[in-house]
């Protein structure tokens, strides 16, 4: 018996990389998963893979900036998959400059998709989860949160907020059966990498560099996320909660 069987995952993001690689671990353990993306055509590459691989998923468009669009792909998902039982919150934006570069209409993006979009999402998601006694939600911060990041000071606040709020979040619910959790991945070889690499101007030489600090010798791939992410996500977890967990090859390593 796989640990997702019969089990209702919603993946926000799932049309990237990470968030692509979450959904097939999860349908490979036998959850109907939801595909949700702001890019239809994104999450309909990742639902119909795994489709042709036997597993079940769908795609949703979900702009979770915008809570009428998050209502209605939430309604849509429990009309044709059930009840939610596991929300992953995976999506996520950035820009890369130092702080006095941005600008103030950067920064209500980067809020808007790293942080209120989360928001969105669990107080759409949490109100069934709490009449039923159960669930798990699984955000996606970063490493940025803990330990600053050069070139992303808004989206390291973002982070952080996200990773303050789980651990709230985590203490009003538990008694609910809720439980929820953080995954910080380190620097991953995703779109949102390539574009931060671009923005340093001379990528290989920062590359070479990133591998010379990590510990395990390389960068990140999306498929080392999805281990982390199903584990607090299954009933292994069932007694863990509030807690952060970094993915990074030992960049950082935090007690």
């Amino acid at each position: 018996m796989n640990r997702f069987d019969g089990k209702t995952v919603l993946v926000t993001g799932g049309g990237g990389g990470i968030g692509g690689a979450t959904c097939r671990r999860f349908a490979q353990e036998g959850a109907k998963v939801a595909v949700c993306d702001l890019n239809l055509e994104a999450a309909e590459k990742v639902a119909e893979a795994i489709r042709a691989d036997g597993g079940n998923a769908q795609a949703f468009r979900c702009d979770i900036t915008d809570r009428a669009s998050v209502d209605a792909a939430v309604a849509d998902i429990e009309t044709k998959l059930g009840p939610i039982d596991v929300l992953v919150n995976n999506a996520g934006w950035d820009v890369f400059k130092p702080f006095t570069k941005t600008e103030p209409s950067e920064w209500d993006k980067l809020i808007a998709i790293n942080l209120v979009g989360a928001l969105h999402m669990h107080h759409a998601v949490l109100p069934g989860m709490v009449s039923r006694k159960a669930g798990r939600i699984v955000n996606i911060a970063s490493d940025a949160a803990r330990v600053g990041s050069s070139g992303e000071a808004v989206y390291a606040a973002c982070k952080g907020g996200l990773v303050s709020f789980s651990k709230t979040i985590a203490r009003e619910h538990s008694r609910h059966g809720i439980t929820v959790n953080v995954v910080c991945p380190g620097p991953t070889d995703t779109a949102l990498f390539a574009d931060y690499k671009e923005g340093a101007g001379n990528p290989e030489k920062l590359l070479e560099a990133f591998k010379r600090s990590i510990p395990l010798g390389r960068i990140g791939q999306p498929e080392d996320l999805p281990g982390a992410i199903a584990f607090f996500a299954s009933d292994d977890a069932g007694y863990v909660t509030g807690q952060v967990i970094s993915v990074s090859g030992g960049l950082t390593m935090n007690g």
